[in-house]
């Protein structure tokens, strides 16, 4: 299971691209389109999307509607701001991990009050009302024809996919003199409707339970009435892995991420998290939660409840929260919601984080497709990431749950915001762990189904269709960061062309939903009350928080102190013990596996009978987890001496 982002979400456009850094502290940043804009004005590039074109043009907005705009701030010196985030991220430099407190970040990069009030008294004198500034933006609100006096641009309506949208009809810009203050704008273009205020949070979703046979552990219970599958009896299900067998199978040890602070964020907030967390970590052998271990930092207002499908992200936040705290039992917990599943209020969040520096390490399993992502949009992104990489805050991000994005949306592609070059992508396995906690072995996370016959003699359509996989792939718009030279083939980074570019995930945990990890909580029961149940889960929304809890028990180990952006450190340890390398035939070339799910047809009970289907693992699509560096699991998974490794300063053996 893995949040999306609205598909029509309210974009940002770029002022300036971030600029690339020479030599071997060089990160790739989203490549911007050459816009221009008349003489005496800079262009925001990226301002007028690819969909805003003469064939879908269905005329001139009226004059007289209402635009509401958030003018996003560079703030100080971006390009020293990308310097000294690389630097502090790498065990090469003379700067590593020495990080700025949250004010001191403040004080070096971020905005200027001069550059808030001179983007506000820019604003007003074209006919723009400001209705508020923070360190981030300035927002206003206004006629459209004040706000096309203000940027420059005609705004116009255009069709796309069946629904009429704003947008700029050429690219809009801002003075010369505003040239150094303004990142990006928001609210131009695609605003599918006018958000409301004070909205209520709906109830959670409708019940969901597995059926079982389960094995209590990988192969503890064979399906043996059944039919074989690539040469043997395949096992049942797994009933869903906790936190005992996932600290085993990723070397905990005796670390517990006491001292570390988890944030997570999501859309909304579950109302019933914190007793779904505390039932749940008693019924399954989890540390109890101390008093205000696990806290919450909510907006004040709901928007777009139905639009995001609000309740169903409680179900993302309750995964997440309590796979943190199975891994990291220790660890505090700070959910940070956000108030729809829009960009604007998703940066919201994350800027809350970096602004009170309220975590060491983010875990976040929401996304979209890059081909839905923008430069101006990535700008945004990275420059909340960059702050939080000064400041000693790691940013990780799910990969992605469909593969190479292919069955989905007909183009390879990876996902946003793991495509990002300044947080750690987080890819997906099918893990099994066996007996006593014993790690057995991982495939790549891809699934093939395929269901049980009429006759119950065979699979119908043996090996079966793909169905789902960890995300991965080589980005379009983001150049090779410098830690991954060297590590990721060029069959992978210039899939695409000469030039390389960032390739997902950078590291790996278990995600497949088939050998996945059992959650509590609340639901809403057949007769309209609520209750609290249990269910096997997966996706790479378990692999992030998973990584994450990793993360906090590795910070532990390292005498608490905070790792920061991680993946310069995870790339340093490629091909050492620290990890397993994982491939899709981890018991030989011609051993491929699967597992046996039976499920409620109606997804609650047997009134309506079951349904019983084989699970392949480790088939992809087109993406193949193999020695060495892959897109799928990247450098690999946590091993026994993954978190010991950072008791001290790296050195391979």
């Amino acid at each position: 299971m893995r949040s999306s982002r609205a598909r029509s979400r309210a974009v940002l456009s770029m002022a300036a691209t971030l600029p690339l850094l020479a030599g071997a502290l060089a990160l790739g940043i989203p490549n911007a389109s050459a816009d221009s804009a008349p003489g005496g004005r800079d262009a925001l590039q990226g301002t007028k999307p690819a969909w805003a074109t003469a064939g879908a043009d269905l005329g001139a907005t009226s004059d007289s509607g209402k635009v509401s705009v958030r003018v996003h701030l560079a703030g100080r010196d971006a390009k020293g701001l990308a310097a000294y985030a690389a630097a502090v991220s790498d065990p090469q430099s003379a700067s590593y991990r020495k990080f700025l407190s949250a004010d001191q970040a403040q004080a070096q990069f971020g905005a200027t009050q001069q550059q808030i009030d001179q983007v506000g008294r820019w604003l007003s004198s074209n006919g723009l009302t400001v209705t508020g500034s923070n360190r981030h933006y300035v927002s206003a609100t206004g006629e459209v024809a004040a706000a096309e006096k203000a940027f420059g641009t005609q705004l116009r309506n255009y069709r796309k996919g069946g629904r009429t949208y704003r947008a700029p009809a050429s690219t809009a810009s801002v003075p010369a003199a505003l040239s150094d203050a303004v990142l990006a704008v928001s609210g131009l273009d695609n605003a599918p409707h006018k958000s409301s205020h004070d909205e209520a949070l709906p109830p959670p979703d409708a019940v969901f339970r597995n059926s079982g046979p389960f094995s209590t552990y990988y192969g503890s219970k064979t399906a043996s009435s059944l039919p074989s599958a690539y040469g043997t009896k395949a096992p049942y299900a797994v009933k869903g892995y906790t936190g005992k067998q996932l600290r085993a199978a990723y070397g905990a040890g005796r670390w517990t991420g006491k001292g570390v602070t988890v944030a997570i964020t999501d859309a909304y907030a579950s109302p019933t998290i914190a007793k779904d967390a505390a039932e749940y970590a008693k019924r399954n052998g989890d540390a109890p939660y101390r008093r205000g271990q696990l806290t919450q930092v909510l907006p004040d207002d709901y928007t777009r409840t139905e639009e995001c499908g609000a309740s169903g992200w409680y179900g993302e936040e309750t995964l997440d929260v309590e796979a943190v705290h199975a891994v990291a039992p220790a660890a505090d917990i700070v959910y940070v919601g956000g108030a729809s599943c829009y960009d604007a209020d998703l940066l919201d969040s994350l800027n809350k984080v970096v602004d009170h520096r309220l975590a060491d390490i983010v875990s976040n399993s929401w996304g979209d497709v890059e081909a839905n992502e923008t430069p101006d949009v990535a700008a945004a992104y990275d420059q909340v990431f960059m702050m939080g990489a000064i400041e000693g805050i790691g940013f990780y991000f799910s990969s992605g749950d469909d593969g190479d994005n292919v069955a989905s949306t007909g183009t390879k592609q990876i996902d946003v915001p793991s495509n990002s070059a300044w947080v750690t992508s987080v890819g997906g396995t099918a893990l099994a762990v066996g007996k006593h906690d014993k790690y057995q072995w991982e495939t790549g996370w891809g699934t093939l189904k395929s269901s049980l016959s009429e006759d119950g003699k065979s699979w119908d359509g043996f090996p079966g269709a793909y169905t789902s996989g960890a995300g991965g792939g080589t980005s379009s718009s983001v150049k090779q960061p410098f830690y991954q030279r060297g590590v990721v083939p060029d069959s992978l980074a210039r899939a695409n062309g000469k030039q390389r570019m960032r390739t997902a995930p950078d590291i790996a945990a278990v995600a497949d939903p088939n050998t996945g990890f059992l959650v509590g909580q609340t639901q809403t029961l057949p007769d309209g009350s609520l209750g609290y149940d249990e269910y096997r889960i997966g996706g790479t929304s378990l692999a992030a928080p998973v990584i994450a809890g990793v993360q906090a028990l590795a910070q532990q180990a390292g005498h608490g102190r905070p790792l920061g952006f991680a993946n310069p450190a995870i790339y340093a340890r490629y091909g050492s013990k620290a990890y397993h390398d994982v491939t899709d035939h981890p018991l030989g070339p011609n051993r491929d596996l699967a597992v046996v799910r039976v499920d409620y047809a109606n997804g609650v009970d047997a009134a309506d009978g079951l349904l019983t289907s084989l699970r392949g693992l480790g088939k992809d699509a087109s993406l193949k987890a193999v020695r060495g560096y892959d897109d799928v699991t990247g450098v690999g998974t946590p091993a026994a001496g993954y978190v010991n490794s950072y008791r001290f300063p790296f050195r391979r053996h």
